[in-house]
């Protein structure tokens, strides 16, 4: 059964993050191997959080990985140029926030799409926090 493409929310900022596809990335069926997408994924809301929020805000907050659910469309070879994830963020619920990304060729054809659920933590103690307010209209669109 397909799955259904991601879309991006028209509500939400979608944030890009370029893309290298590394020798070591390619295991022995000639692809970018799975765990690699994993750490895209990882990546590309490290990158959002970061450039959204200053040095203050990243030393008060931190952000778990809880859950990573991962389809695949179209392999990414070891040529491949142009790679690109784009991601938003769902809505907060508590100290959970969903965070969708695709991953794309450089020809904008889909080849992964993910959702990660990310648990907001008091940086100092890594206790879960329900997500401030403040922080949602940062990742909408402007």
């Amino acid at each position: 059964m397909a799955r259904p493409q991601l879309e991006p929310r028209a509500d939400r900022e979608i944030f890009e993050l370029p893309l290298e596809v590394r020798p070591e990335h390619i295991d022995e069926n000639g692809h970018v191997n799975n765990v690699v997408y994993v750490g895209w994924l990882q990546d590309a809301g490290t990158a959002h959080w970061n450039a959204r929020f200053d040095a203050d805000a990243r030393a008060k907050w931190s952000w778990v990985g809880t859950r990573h659910e991962i389809d695949y469309f179209r392999p990414l070879m070891p040529d491949a140029t142009g790679v690109k994830a784009r991601t938003w963020v769902g809505d907060p619920h508590g100290p959970r926030f969903n965070r969708y990304v695709r991953i794309e060729d450089g020809e904008g054809r889909l080849c992964a799409q993910g959702v990660t659920e990310w648990v907001l933590v008091d940086a100092a103690t890594m206790r879960p926090h329900r997500i401030p307010a403040d922080i949602l209209p940062a990742f909408e669109r402007r």
